[in-house]
This record gives structure tokens, C-alpha cells and sequence, in this order.
């Protein structure tokens, strides 16, 4: 069977091209199951959580687990009442039972019915005759906990395996060995989202459970050996250390974002370039461009919490930097959506994609009636000579633009949006060929705010903020630094001065062989 790389649904070690997880899932076990452990594990949607919970079921089988793996994905109905959610219980572990050819004795004291009455009580001595009898170690896991329609039902059954796990712990019964709970939410956040207005339903049953460190994003290390196997199959001669680092920077190991990338190369990128960096590039404005699900719930996400929607239009447009504190709720919110990280105790965007996407999103957004957007796209053809961007084009007709129609701006307007009108006025531009990305880090860990990518040619760019000349010698010397870095010959310097006397226009300034376009607005 020829492998495929897998962007929907499980990943098949047999099927399709992954990354080796294989020691992360005997860490799991080591770390969490072997010690009866009772955890959680919240991540962002298409983060590789249901194919993680099939690996781990799998070895656990071959470790001589009882695994009783369920999911929620489409368990609405058992969420009517208690007697419901009891009996979907019941079906869908027997299911588990009968698959792992348990003992029929232990099948038919299981398949005795539930209490109508007291469905919980009665599921529970079901629990407990099963760990009892059945002679292995019992692990429970449920995927898409947080799909539940009711999540208060479902809390109901989380106080039951409390229960029993501390009368376990005490000695006076006998319940699942591990309870492993996959979903975006952590059950902290399910009570919250359920009764925000009422603070006593935040105390959770879910308070036995140990927290689930372990980092399911992908390293360099992890994506080459998903690339190292493809090229063993395929022999295209790539170098896979270098395209499974660029895949890093591009993605920054979100799992569903390298697979559906290496998708792209493997399924509809050209031969010529597929597995360069210049077909990541193609790549990439192939994911940007078209809708999927990941981007789908980002932008429904952001509808419903607005204020997570501003604080990321801050960080992006005039590069406010929020201290990382996760006990605050609107940083904790984008961190379970999968949008912030944690970059050197400040807050940040969690990959470039998303970076580039949410761009692309405000600023469409911005677009809507703008007359510098609307002159620009009317006059883009200009800017492409030759199937190339003529930069320096483009910083002199944004001058012009900005001078004729945003010069009796003040300062503060400017300070909040000047990169915002830029981006504005690149985008028609380069929209549908070029990609750009924000504040790359050089590997010294200097800053440049934009790098425009178009067909393989890359163009730098600074904006700053004019703070006096002194500063601004700084900025030269700084994108001259970022110039030897990138092997660029030329550089773009865009300055907004508030200064009364300012001299505003462009110039060019040679500096040991290289030369900046610098524009002063």
C-alpha cells in the first residue's frame, strides 16, 4: 500500500507518513498510566490527540491492558439525562469488551441492565465488577469530552469516578486502573463555559487528576522522521534536515499544519519544486488561501470572544507586549485554542501560519470601503514587471499614497496603525503569489518586522517609529545587520516621523556595498 500524509481523522503508522511518536507514547505510559494516573489531555483542535489515544491504546493492549476507548464526537443524545448518558456508557463499553474477547461471564454480568433509578449508583457497581473480575488493569479513555451537549450530565459521571477513585485509594473498592480525558477544554474551562455567571459550579470533581505535561507539538527532530521515511520511499534527493527545519519555523510543529504542508508538496506542488523551500513557500499560500477547518474554527472562535479577538489585534498590529500569565483568562482562552504561546514570559502569537492567517483575516476585514486599499488594488498591476515585484515601487507609491491621504494623521493614530496601513497596501499587491510573514527572529535573536517572500525572492523591511536621529542611525545599522543575515544586497527602511520640520521622501544610503531605500512619511 502506497502511504499517504493524513490531515483528517487518525494517522495509521501502516497507512500514512507520521512522525515517530513511539517514545512519547511509552512516556505516557511510564510517566502516567504505570502509576494509575487520572489526567487530562487538553490541546487545540488537529493536534494529533485522537491519534495519539490510538497508539497509546494499541500499545497498552499489547502490555496486556483492558483498554475501553470511547468518544463523544457523536454521543449527543446520551446527554438527555443520567439514565441516558448510563446506558450509551454501558453499549459502548461492552462494545470494547467484546472486541477484546473478555470472559463471557464477565460479558453477561456487564451486560445486566441499569437501574432506572439510580442509573449512576448502578453503572458504578458495574465499574467495579468489571475491574474486579476481569484480571487486568483497566484503563478508561474518552475522547472529545467537550462535545457533550449537556456538560453538566457529564460532570455528574466525573463525580463517580471520583468518588470511587478515592474509595479506591482508601481501600474500599476497586475502579479503573487510569482515566485518560482528551478534548480542547480542560474540565476547569467545560464548568466555566457552562455557568460563567455562577462561581461555585468552577470547583471541579475533576480535582484528582495530576496535570499532563508532555509536549505533543513537533520538534525538528520529530518532523524528520516523518520526512526521512517519505524520502527513503521516494528518493527526490531533498535535504531533510533543512525542509523539516523550514517546516518548523513555518509551523512551529503544530501537528496538523506540517501534515497538511507535506500534503501539499507531496499532492500538488510541482515536481520541479516540491521538497525545496521555495516549494514550502507554494505550500504554504496554498493553506492560506483556501478554507479548512482549522482556519474555519479560528475565525468562529474569534466571533465569540471578541475580546481574545482584540488582544491578538494588539499584539499584531501595534506590538503591545502582554506578560504571559495563564491564570488570566483571556490568555488561557487563546492558549487552549492553540493561538498563544508563551515566548519568553510575553504573550505571542503561537506559529507563523497563524500569524500570516489572522493578518489576512483583520485586514480583509479593514479592507471593507478603504480608499487606499480599493486605489491599490485598482493599480497593482504596476508593481509586477517582468513577473517580479518592484519594490522599490511599491515603498514610492506608498509614499505618495500616505502623503495624500493619511499625512494630517496624529501621532498616536499612526503609532496604533502604521503598520496596519502598510500591510494594508502590500496585500492586493502581492495577494495570491507573494506571502509575507512578521517579526522573524534572526538565529542572534534580532527583530525585523516584515519579510515579504515572492517566488523565491526575498525582500526585508523595516518600520520604525521615528524617535530622533540617533534612533534612526540604529535602524539603519540594525537592517544592515539583517541584510548580512539574509544575503541581501538591498534593504527597505520605512520611517513615520511626527517631528513638525520633518523631511519626509526617499533616499538611498550606501553602507559597505549594500544599500537601503529608506521612506520618510
Amino acid at each position: 500500500m502506497i502511504k499517504k500524509f493524513c490531515t483528517t481523522g487518525t494517522c495509521i503508522p501502516e497507512k500514512n507518513y507520521m512522525v515517530d511518536l513511539s517514545n512519547r507514547i511509552q512516556l505516557i505510559i511510564n510517566q502516567y498510566i504505570k502509576s494509575g494516573q487520572y489526567f487530562t489531555i487538553n490541546r487545540a483542535r488537529q493536534y494529533g490527540k485522537t491519534t495519539l489515544l490510538y497508539l497509546l491504546e494499541k500499545e497498552l493492549r499489547k502490555q496486556d491492558y483492558l483498554v475501553l476507548s470511547l468518544s463523544f464526537e457523536a454521543a449527543d443524545e446520551y446527554f438527555e439525562s443520567l439514565g441516558s448518558l448510563a446506558e450509551g456508557l454501558s453499549l459502548d463499553i461492552e462494545d470494547c469488551l467484546r472486541e477484546q474477547n473478555i470472559d463471557e461471564k464477565v460479558l453477561e454480568e456487564w451486560g445486566k441492565p441499569i437501574s432506572e433509578r439510580f442509573p449512576m449508583r448502578s453503572l458504578g457497581t458495574k465499574i467495579s465488577n468489571l475491574c474486579r473480575k476481569c484480571g487486568k488493569k483497566v484503563v478508561l479513555m474518552i475522547d472529545e469530552v467537550d462535545k457533550s451537549s449537556d456538560n453538566q450530565i457529564f460532570l455528574s459521571f466525573l463525580g463517580l469516578l471520583r468518588e470511587k477513585y478515592l474509595k479506591c485509594q482508601q481501600g474500599k473498592d476497586v475502579t479503573f486502573h487510569s482515566v485518560i480525558l482528551a478534548g480542547v477544554y480542560d474540565i476547569k474551562t467545560l464548568k466555566l463555559k457552562l455557568h460563567p455567571q455562577e462561581e461555585s459550579k468552577y470547583n471541579s470533581p475533576w480535582n484528582i487528576a495530576v496535570d499532563f505535561n508532555i509536549d505533543m507539538s513537533f520538534s525538528v527532530n520529530d518532523i524528520q522522521t516523518m520526512i526521512q521515511e517519505y524520502e527513503q520511499e521516494h528518493h527526490t534527493g531533498m535535504d531533510v534536515e533543512e525542509i523539516s527545519r523550514i517546516l518548523y519555523d513555518y509551523t512551529s510543529g503544530y501537528p496538523y499544519l506540517v501534515s497538511k504542508i507535506c500534503q501539499l508538496l507531496d499532492e500538488r506542488v510541482s515536481d520541479a519544486q516540491a521538497w525545496t523551500r521555495e516549494g514550502i513557500l507554494s505550500a504554504v499560500k496554498m493553506l492560506l488561501k483556501e478554507s479548512n477547518t482549522l482556519f474555519d474554527d479560528m475565525t468562529k472562535k474569534l466571533l465569540d470572544h471578541p475580546k481574545l479577538k482584540e488582544m491578538l489585534q494588539n499584539i499584531l498590529f501595534t506590538g503591545i507586549d502582554f506578560p504571559f500569565k495563564r491564570e488570566t483568562p483571556i490568555i488561557d482562552l487563546g492558549v487552549t485554542f492553540g493561538f498563544l504561546k508563551d515566548k519568553n514570559g510575553i504573550v505571542a502569537v503561537s506559529n507563523r501560519i497563524f500569524e500570516t492567517q489572522l493578518y489576512d483575516m483583520f485586514l480583509s476585514e479593514l479592507a471593507v470601503n478603504n480608499q487606499m486599499y480599493m486605489q491599490v488594488s485598482s493599480d497593482r498591476n504596476q508593481f509586477i514587471v517582468g513577473g517580479m515585484l518592484q519594490m522599490p515601487l511599491v515603498m514610492q507609491k506608498f509614499y505618495e499614497y500616505y502623503e495624500e491621504i493619511y499625512s494630517e494623521k496624529d501621532q498616536k493614530f499612526i503609532e496604533e496603525n502604521g503598520r496596519k496601513l502598510f500591510l494594508l497596501f502590500l496585500k492586493p499587491i502581492i495577494n495570491g503569489t507573494g506571502n509575507y510573514y512578521i517579526e522573524a527572529r534572526t538565529r542572534d535573536n534580532k527583530r525585523t518586522d516584515i519579510i515579504i517572500d515572492y517566488k523565491g525572492k526575498q525582500f526585508v523591511i523595516e518600520l520604525k517609529i521615528w524617535r530622533g536621529n540617533e534612533y534612526n542611525q540604529r535602524a539603519r545599522q540594525q537592517i544592515f545587520e539583517y541584510l548580512d543575515y539574509y544575503q541581501k544586497e538591498e534593504g527597505y527602511l520605512l520611517s513615520f516621523n511626527f517631528n513638525k520640520n520633518k523631511e519626509t521622501g526617499i533616499k538611498k544610503i550606501e553602507y559597505k556595498g549594500k544599500h537601503i531605500i529608506e521612506t520618510v512619511v
